[in-house]
């Protein structure tokens, strides 16, 4: 049984980590509130990018001429993984959860034969690089970043685009978390390179007006195809940011919790220790007046 004075050096160990969770649980209750108004604004004009990307590229005959990111490379024996992971830990399974789904993509590719690569953004995707150490041809430093900016998705995406047209992928995928609440965080995983075309999608709609691209649909495309890269890092990086923070003010909340019974259990002990000890004291003290 542990002593009394050990006992009291724990409770009050214990105490002092559930001030420091209760104050990173505030802490990331009063962040998660700006994180999730960027992610909700951010989202409308993504997706409807993504979706008019996806119309115009369904519409438009693919040749030679056509923008790669449009085209493709015409193979899809390589791929790149971008995994984006934030740079902070005490996030609960916010970044597992990320690096999970990754790793399901990456050896469902491997088992067909593919060519896997993997590009990381965040800190935490690194643990990626005890399963696949030989896979990583990339680690973005992001560290530097507090508040996101679109300036920090379009360095991601520049070099993203610049390996794509140096041929060292035929398609890229994006894995982040889509914010839904603080409890839940789902995982996505999305083709952004080249253009994915979903056949069963809806089309967007024009109105039934007769559209006419000045100078001309190639031109039009070829500006707006690396804006929609960046653009989607942009939002995957909004949604994280949401999602990191939600999930660390759940986990700190559980982290006090966990810490307020473990300080109820272990005041419980010291004052049972405490009685018996003062129990062997009178027994003590009565049996020697008793002997005289």
């Amino acid at each position: 049984m542990a002593s009394l004075k050990a006992l009291k050096i724990r409770i009050g160990s214990v105490k002092s980590t559930q001030k420091i969770t209760k104050a990173m649980k505030m802490v990331a209750a009063a962040k998660l509130r700006r994180a999730q108004e960027a992610a909700v604004a951010g989202r409308p004009y993504a997706e409807r990018l993504e979706k008019v990307m996806a119309s115009l590229a369904a519409k438009v005959s693919v040749s030679e001429s056509s923008p790669k990111l449009l085209a493709g490379t015409g193979k899809d024996q390589v791929h790149l993984l971008i995994v984006a992971t934030s740079e902070r830990g005490l996030a609960g399974a916010f970044n597992s959860n990320i690096v999970r789904a990754a790793r399901r993509k990456i050896e469902e590719l491997l088992a067909q034969g593919k060519t896997v690569k993997i590009y990381l953004a965040g800190k935490k995707g690194r643990v990626l690089k005890r399963f696949y150490p030989n896979l990583i041809v990339a680690d973005h430093e992001m560290g530097h970043i507090k508040t996101v900016s679109f300036a920090d998705a379009r360095a991601v995406a520049d070099d993203v685009i610049a390996r794509f047209e140096a041929g060292e992928f035929d398609v890229a995928h994006l894995f982040y978390a889509r914010f839904q609440s603080a409890l839940v965080q789902e995982p996505v995983g999305r083709q952004i390179i080249p253009v994915a075309i979903d056949v069963n999608a809806a089309p967007v709609s024009d109105g039934g007006a007769a559209v006419e691209y000045e100078p001309d649909e190639e031109s039009i495309l070829a500006d707006l195809l690396p804006r929609n890269v960046a653009i989607q890092v942009f939002r995957a990086l909004l949604e994280n940011a949401a999602s990191e923070q939600g999930s660390r003010m759940t986990a700190m909340d559980n982290a006090t919790r966990n810490a307020g019974d473990m300080i109820n259990k272990l005041t419980i002990q010291y004052n049972r220790t405490r009685q018996a000890a003062i129990t062997t004291e009178l027994v003590e003290i009565i049996s020697g007046a008793e002997a005289l």
